[in-house]
Parts: structure tokens; C-alpha cells; sequence
């Protein structure tokens, strides 16, 4: 696996050299301000993040565009298991659930159960849920449910969902030799599932078999946007990650096969030294598995693998807080002994993530107390122009890789109803998220400064329900984007066009909440087919 990473690497190297180079021709010109300075330093730490998704985009678009069959060439096993017989696995199905609306999460199991073998797999629910009502109507709906289900509700959720899955391992594994970990809105085929279990009997020293996750089949504005240009960018992002991290890849925490005696043994977590659970579970127990010299592998392969998205922008803001807090958390993990380089890259990777975030407020400060304070006047614009432009380009450039990877191939294409409906889907798509962005990044950021403080974002029931947002929740839940991005546009003055990509993302922040919530404008999305996946068409 060296050539694969030196090769990232130095992608990664050459793409952070050509952005500092592009933001040092912007800002050398003339006398150096204080304000440019800390525009440098903070522009600094954001390019590892965009650097890395830059690399990762390219060599994913060039495996995509060139390998005969990229998911078999990025995983090894994946012929394998084509190859081999049968699984002779048992496998459990294990759904973790927490006051969830069973109507919602049964019709997708019914039909997973129905094509898997009786004889191999078994369903089983691991539950969180602590209201006594709901955990009622949750067993009843389970035991009418049949299909040999079992059930098993914990009397607290000590651990959350990490502690859950601990506990059914520890106590109810018996007999099992794998477990596929499917959360309450995942939807996997019997296809999907047979490929991963085969894939960890093609391999006795493969922990876990991760699938690509893509969105389910949205009404609502705000996931279908959201999943079309992450539907994009994953493909690429995890072909070409997986291709330079080869057996020490990322776990997502579902839709995946687990062996369950080396999970048992090195996927446990201890609290940590504050006290507190860790949050962002997954990751730290795919690094103590491969500490442990367990492979983890990623199948870049979308077919039959999928969850469903926040319904709207507070649920996924909401959600981005409750990662970002559990990401931060792993800054008290990289010392812990043990875990090899990649481990520790992985946990810095989750790390870059977020804490870009106030990097970026930082610097969009720094510019306006920049131009407030006169400098900036030798700033040639068209050097500013290219940094924009370059950065933008490589922040977004795995769902762009993806989108031209359909592009470039027809039968691609089809699949989304041809170009000319996908290549709508995708300008809709970078409308949203150019408009979106600047809000998210702002709410992150804001958390993580209040983090210190105190800020909480824990394990809280989720809402997966489509439903409008009114103006007034909205504007409640927004101000702040809304006010910063009013105060520093009144700072800007006329300089205030070179900050509209930003700024523009502030002011329409309340608007732009309400109507991607709307069921009419999903309703007039879902009729012209626009932002439509391919298990729609």
C-alpha cells in the first residue's frame, strides 16, 4: 500500500502548494497588513481539508473513468467473495432503534428479510427507547411483525448507540458469527447485504466490510438537494480514499458487516478521561481494530445501500453540531498509544471536518477588518478572483468529480434519466449548496466557539419526518447568519461584491430554510424529475 499513499500524498501536497501560492500572489503585492497576515495563517488551516478533497476527487474520478470495475478494484475481497460460495456466516441484522415510528422503519426490513436465507440470517432489534408507552407500541409492532424477529430493550442507554450495540454483542451474540448494523432509517437490499458477508468470509482478517451509504428517495426539498450532490461526491470521495487507505479504512457506524469476536474484543469504549461517552463512536472503532491488525475495508459501491436524510435545514444543523461535538472530542484520543499512523490520520481527518469551520469565520473577519482599516488596496483582483474561485473548486471538488463522472458516461447518465435531466439536477444542486454553505459553516462554527463553554449536543431522539418550517421558526432558529451577515455587509461597504458568495448565503439563510421544508416545492420538484436518484427513475 505505499505507492497508493505516497501518490495521495503527494497530490495533496501539490494541490495545498498551488492554493497558498495562488493566496500569496493576492496578498504579497504591496506592504503587509496584520489583517493579511492573519488571513494567511487562517487561510493556512483550511487547505489540509480542501486539499484532501481535492485528492481524494481526482484519483476517485480517474478510477471511476478508467477501471473496468472500480468497487473490485479498490476492494480486493469484493472478487473474492464473487468467487466463493455461499456464506456459511450466521448473521444477525441488527437494527439500533430509539422512540422511533415502526410504521417507517418495518416495510424496509420486511423486504430485506424476505430474500436473505432463513437458515443464515437473523433480524434483531437493539433498543434505546426509555418511554415506557413507546417502548410498548415498539414491541407489539415487532412481535406482529414476524419474519423471527427478536427483541431486546435495555433498561437505560448508557453509552448510546456505541453502548447498545456493545451490549447485544456481549449478551445476545450467541451463535452469531457477524452482525450487518443497519440504523432505524436504513435500507439495504438482500443483494447488498449477501456481498458484505461474503466479502468477510472471503477474508478471516477482515473486521468490517463498510458500504458506500447513499440518501433514500425524497419528497422534500431539502434532501433531495442535499443527497444529489452528496450522492456525487461520496462516490468519488470513497473510491479514491479507498484506493490509497486500503485495509484501514472508515466505519460510519451502519450498513455494514461486522465480525463480531474481534469487535467484541478491540471496538470497546472506555469513557473518556472528563468522564463523558464518546459521541462519534464509529471511527475510534474502526482505528482500534486496525491498532489491533484487523483490516476495515469501504465497498465504493451504491447499489442497494441506503439511509434517509434530515428532512430539513434545523434537523441537519442540529445533526452537524452533535458530529462536530463528538469530532472534537478526538482530540483526546490521538495520544492514545498504540494506534498506527493511519488511525491517527483518521481521527485528524474527522477532526479537519469541523474545525475548519472557525477557521473560515476567522478569515472572512480578518478580510473585513482588512478592508475597514484600508488595506487590500493593492490587491490585484484578478488574483483574488483565481484564490476564490480555486478554493471553491477544491472545497466542492468530489461531488463536482462525480458529476462529471456521470457526465462523461452515458450509461451513467441514463440511470438519472439522461444528461440533460442530471445536468439540471446538478446546477439546482450547486445553487443550494453555494446558497447553504455559508449558513452551516456559520452554525458550526458558532457552535464549536461556544463549545468550551459548555455547548451540549448529545444523542437526542431524531426527527425523520418530511415537515414545513414556518417563518418564524425559521427566522428564530437563523437570526444570527442573518444579522452577521447584514453587520459585515454594511463593514464592507462597496467591497461588499467580493464577499457575496459568502454573504449572499447569510441574507437568504431564513428564505432558503422555509422553502426547501416546502411540500409544494417538493411536490413541483418531484413533477419536472429535477434532483431525481436512480431509484426514483
Amino acid at each position: 500500500m505505499i505507492f497508493p499513499r505516497i501518490v495521495f500524498v503527494a497530490l495533496a501536497l501539490g494541490i495545498t502548494a498551488w492554493l497558498l501560492s495562488l493566496l500569496w500572489a493576492a496578498l504579497a503585492p504591496g506592504d503587509w497588513t496584520v489583517w493579511e497576515v492573519v488571513i494567511l495563517l487562517a487561510y493556512v488551516g483550511t487547505v489540509p481539508w480542501s486539499a484532501i478533497s481535492a485528492a481524494n476527487a481526482l484519483l476517485g474520478l480517474t478510477i471511476l473513468l478508467r477501471a473496468r470495475d472500480p468497487p473490485a478494484f479498490v476492494v480486493p475481497q469484493l472478487d473474492r467473495a464473487r468467487e466463493a460460495a455461499p456464506a456459511p456466516f450466521r448473521t444477525a441484522i441488527l437494527v439500533c432503534i430509539r422512540n422511533e415510528d415502526m410504521t417507517a422503519v418495518l416495510p424496509p426490513l420486511a423486504r430485506l428479510m424476505a430474500g436473505l436465507p432463513a437458515d443464515r440470517f437473523t433480524l434483531c432489534f437493539a433498543s434505546d427507547t426509555q418511554d415506557p408507552v413507546l417502548a410498548a407500541a415498539e414491541a407489539a409492532a415487532i412481535a406482529a411483525f414476524g419474519h423471527g424477529a427478536r427483541y431486546r430493550r435495555r433498561a437505560d442507554n448508557t453509552g448510546f448507540k456505541a453502548g447498545n450495540v456493545m451490549d447485544w454483542c456481549d449478551h445476545h451474540a450467541a451463535g452469531f458469527e457477524a452482525f450487518v448494523c443497519l440504523d432505524a432509517d436504513s435500507a439495504m437490499s438482500p443483494r447488498a447485504v449477501l456481498r458484505l458477508v461474503s466479502c468477510l468470509a472471503a477474508d478471516p482478517r477482515l473486521a468490517i466490510m463498510q458500504q458506500l451509504i447513499v440518501g433514500r428517495p425524497a419528497a422534500a426539498p431539502f434532501p433531495r438537494l442535499f443527497q444529489f450532490g452528496m450522492r456525487a461526491g461520496m462516490r468519488s470521495w470513497a473510491t479514491g480514499q479507498g484506493w490509497w487507505q486500503g485495509d484501514q479504512g472508515p466505519y460510519w457506524g451502519h450498513n455494514a458487516a461486522i465480525r463480531i469476536a474481534p469487535f467484541r474484543d478491540h471496538g470497546r469504549l472506555e469513557r473518556l478521561p472528563d468522564g463523558s461517552h464518546i459521541l462519534s463512536h464509529d471511527q475510534v472503532e474502526a482505528v482500534r481494530l486496525h491498532a489491533a491488525g484487523w483490516k476495515v475495508r469501504c465497498l465504493p459501491e451504491e447499489d442497494g445501500s441506503q439511509e434517509g436524510n434530515p428532512p430539513a435545514m434545523p434537523e441537519f444543523l442540529l445533526r452537524d453540531e452533535r458530529w462536530a461535538a463528538g469530532n472534537m472530542q478526538y482530540f483526546a484520543l490521538l495520544r492514545l498509544p498504540g494506534l498506527t499512523a493511519m488511525g491517527r490520520w483518521q481521527l485528524w481527518q474527522a477532526i479537519l471536518l469541523f474545525f475548519g469551520a472557525p477557521l473560515w469565520l476567522l478569515l472572512l473577519l480578518a478580510a473585513v477588518m482588512n478592508v475597514v482599516t484600508g488595506g487590500g488596496a493593492s490587491t490585484p483582483s484578478g488574483a483574488l478572483l483565481a484564490v476564490m474561485v480555486a478554493t471553491w473548486a477544491c472545497y466542492f471538488a468530489p461531488k463536482l468529480a462525480g458529476y462529471a463522472q456521470v457526465l462523461l458516461q452515458p450509461a451513467q447518465a441514463a440511470r438519472y434519466g439522461g444528461r440533460r435531466r442530471f445536468a439540471q439536477g446538478a446546477v439546482a444542486e450547486i445553487a443550494f449548496t453555494t446558497l447553504f454553505e455559508p449558513a452551516s459553516v456559520l452554525n458550526k462554527a458558532l457552535f464549536l466557539l461556544r463549545l468550551p463553554f459548555g455547548a451540549k449536543a448529545g444523542w437526542a431522539p431524531q426527527n425523520r419526518a418530511d415537515r414545513g418550517v414556518d417563518w418564524w421558526d425559521a427566522l428564530r432558529l437563523l437570526w444570527p447568519q442573518l444579522v452577521i451577515g447584514l453587520l459585515l455587509a454594511d463593514a464592507l461597504g462597496g467591497a461588499v461584491v467580493w464577499a457575496l458568495p459568502f454573504l449572499a448565503g447569510l441574507w437568504l439563510a431564513v428564505p432558503l430554510c422555509v422553502l426547501t421544508a416546502s411540500p409544494a416545492v417538493g411536490a413541483w420538484m418531484q413533477a419536472r424529475g429535477l434532483c431525481s436518484v436512480p431509484e426514483e427513475i
